[in-house]
């Protein structure tokens, strides 16, 4: 019979950050040992379930008896087991002995070819397995290969040493309404478990496999599903709320799910005073260290209430209330404190203590690399015609605030405080802006600088970056890539391309190389970086919807300047999608390798040379065209200059199947390579298009 399977392993409290990764996983080894073994029909569902003291999987359709199956073993060749009287051999008994068969007689062997020699194999029927051993088996494969972040040591009452994540303290196993007898981790099945520990009876007894989740909400109290609990917390939260705005970040709303069984939200408050304090702290002490939700209003200004999420449902949850404001105030307190001290000092006064702080052991202090990001940050502010004196002062400023208090209790808020000190040391407002500027973009999808010198000091920043770890061979290596060399160099991309900025790559690796020159231990590694950047270009224009080889065939010619790749990339779409694409895309390909193969560079075209009439055609169409593709490249209009020179195709053609390039006469010869060689510039001005050929 097809029962509903129910394995819960009920436990101490659970590392609350690894309990949905253990959940998901417990079910999913439970699932596929089964599903090894042919125990679960084609329409089983699994549902995982995971509280702080629980991991649980039920399926459904589960066999009692795993199916019958047909059976072939492949015994031993022929020439082993039969001997030249046509009787079994000594090597065949003892064989079919050991495969539990010693019954068996030849004729009941089939006999066929295995690969170039003859062997004998027995062809059978093998009844199906029970359940409960194999479901042993199956648990405890789950177990062994659970993503434990550290594995606890215990003692079980009889004195052995079991190894869990935490002490488990019952098991339960239920096919159906039949309790599967296995034994794990010291303990025997059955079919209790345990309530929530404050608001049910404690024990809870599963009459039905099917029964699980509902007995442990109605008679246990506990919401056993994690997305269920986390659903519930996320309405309440936004319930709770009424007009005001909850900071939920996902991170957060997964540790509370997995803190509470029986999830209820109640509202808290907090003296005005503190509000004085950037909200930004305060936002970053209740979530880090309380794992309460912030509250702000519809203009993002947060306010003095906020909710908690506790684990215990009351008529007069005041006494829960109360001591959850009496725990926050004293870190709120701090933060204030914190606050008010840094202001007593100028980020400018903490400059000389730069000197103190070491940015890595080759690359000299915090105070060293603060010099060379402001001589980048300069070059880059002139270059992008920008006011180079506050870009300096904005990266003479950047790591400041790495030295005050508030950033040693809250790194995460670095950048964020520099902003609100510099706005209270009085600097110009595009410096205090650049303090956390230049960290963005910090994470994939995060906004890029939003002032023109916090976009120079971000560059500058992350060049630098780049540049000094690679110069000391330190680049990314397979999965690793502990100075974020890769997040940098898609920043830096992310706003050369979004921000349209007209800024030579060449060139920003020469004047970032420029800054270690003096440094014997740094080795240039432009060539290395450049590529590691397109590499990462590629990746960054696929991802915006264009396909492989229409990326190829701009990156690949390793442009400068990436400030109209896109407008290049849209251009060879649309030329693409032209029916004259495909045999251009193609000459030019062949027209590469022609050249390729050609001696020394070809010169310029000598009309005189001209004999066939199909190269007097294509040069002449070249002559015509030549004016408006210029002007359209000149004027930015990718896409007229590539459909311009879908005019072409029908000369192009004809010049190939009319015309011998490789002409005995050397004179014809370069003549027509040289002609080519025009044709070829005209032809990938915008992009190589012959990376479309397929």
């Amino acid at each position: 019979m097809n029962h509903t399977l129910l394995v819960e392993l009920f436990t101490e409290e659970l590392p609350p950050k690894a309990l949905a990764k253990l959940g998901e996983a417990f079910a999913a080894g439970v699932e596929a040992g089964l599903k090894s073994r042919d125990f679960l029909d084609q329409h089983a569902v699994t549902t995982s379930y995971a509280s702080p003291r629980r991991l649980a999987v039920s399926i459904t359709e589960v066999r009692a008896t795993s199916p019958d199956k047909q059976m072939r073993d492949k015994v031993l060749p022929v020439s082993v087991a039969i001997d030249a009287a046509g009787n079994a051999t000594a090597p065949l008994i003892k064989k079919l002995t050991a495969m539990g068969f010693p019954h068996l007689q030849i004729s009941d062997l089939e006999r066929a070819m295995d690969g170039k020699a003859e062997s004998l194999f027995y062809n059978h029927t093998a009844p199906g397995s029970a359940l409960a051993p194999a479901l042993q088996a199956v648990v405890e494969e789950a177990i062994s290969k659970l993503p434990i972040p550290k594995v606890m040591s215990y003692q079980r009452p009889n004195g052995d040493t079991v190894h869990f994540v935490r002490p488990v303290h019952s098991i339960i196993a239920l096919h159906g309404s039949d309790v599967l007898p296995i034994a794990l981790l010291g303990l025997n099945s059955d079919r209790v478990t345990q309530g929530h520990r404050f608001l049910s009876a404690g024990k809870v007894s599963i009459a039905h496999a099917n029964d699980y989740a509902a007995a442990l909400k109605t008679e246990g109290k506990v919401v056993a599903s994690v997305t269920e609990r986390k659903e519930q917390i996320r309405t309440a939260l936004l319930q709770k709320a009424g007009d005001d705005l909850v900071l939920m970040p996902e991170s957060l709303l997964d540790e509370v799910t997995a803190l509470v069984e029986w999830p209820v939200v109640y509202e808290c408050h907090f003296e005005q005073e503190f509000l004085t304090v950037p909200q930004e702290c305060l936002i970053l002490t209740m979530q880090t260290n309380q794992k309460y939700f912030a509250l702000t209003d519809a203009n993002g200004k947060l306010r003095s209430r906020f909710l908690i999420v506790s684990n215990l449902e009351t008529s007069d949850p005041q006494h829960i209330i109360q001591g959850n404001e009496r725990v926050v105030r004293p870190r709120l307190s701090d933060a204030k404190f914190f606050f008010e001290q840094d202001k007593k000092k100028t980020l400018a006064s903490r400059l000389p203590l730069l000197a103190n702080v070491v940015y890595h052991n080759k690359l000299g202090s915090q105070a060293e690399r603060t010099e060379r990001v402001k001589t980048l940050a300069g070059k880059i502010a002139a270059h992008l015609q920008t006011d180079v004196a506050l870009a300096e002062r904005a990266a003479l400023l950047a790591k400041t605030d790495l030295l005050t208090d508030m950033v040693g209790e809250f790194p995460e808020l670095q950048g964020i405080m520099g902003t609100y000190y510099a706005q209270h040391d009085g600097e110009h407002a595009d410096v205090a802006a650049a303090a956390s500027e230049h960290y963005q973009p910090r994470f994939a999808g995060d906004a890029l600088p939003a002032t023109m010198t916090g976009t120079a000091v971000a560059l500058a920043d992350k060049l630098e970056t780049l540049v000094g770890i690679w110069s000391i061979g330190l680049q990314p290596t397979g999965d690793r890539d502990p100075f974020a060399l890769r997040r940098h160099a898609l920043g830096i991309l992310r706003m050369l391309v979004e921000k349209r900025l007209p800024l030579s790559l060449s060139g920003l690796l020469n004047d970032a190389v420029a800054l270690f020159a003096g440094n014997p231990q740094c080795k240039d590694p432009r060539a290395d970086v450049l590529n590691f950047l397109f590499d990462r270009l590629r990746g960054q224009l696929r991802e915006r919807g264009f396909a492989q080889n229409e990326v190829e065939a701009v990156v690949a010619q390793n442009p400068d300047t990436l400030d109209n790749i896109v407008e290049r990339l849209q251009a060879v779409q649309a030329f693409a999608a032209l029916p004259e694409s495909v045999s251009l895309a193609a000459a030019n390909k062949r027209i590469t390798n022609i050249l390729k193969k050609a001696e020394g560079t070809p010169g310029s075209v000598n009309p005189a040379l001209l004999q066939e009439a199909a190269e007097q055609a294509l040069a002449n169409a070249m002559t015509n065209v030549k004016p408006q593709v210029d002007a359209a490249f000149a004027a930015g209009d990718f896409t007229g200059a590539l459909k311009t020179l879908a005019a072409l195709r029908t000369e192009v053609d004809n010049f190939f199947n009319d015309v011998m390039v490789n002409a005995e006469d050397l004179a014809l010869r370069n003549n027509r390579l040289a002609l080519l060689a025009s044709l070829h510039v005209m032809l990938n001005q915008v992009a190589d298009i012959s990376k479309l050929a397929a």
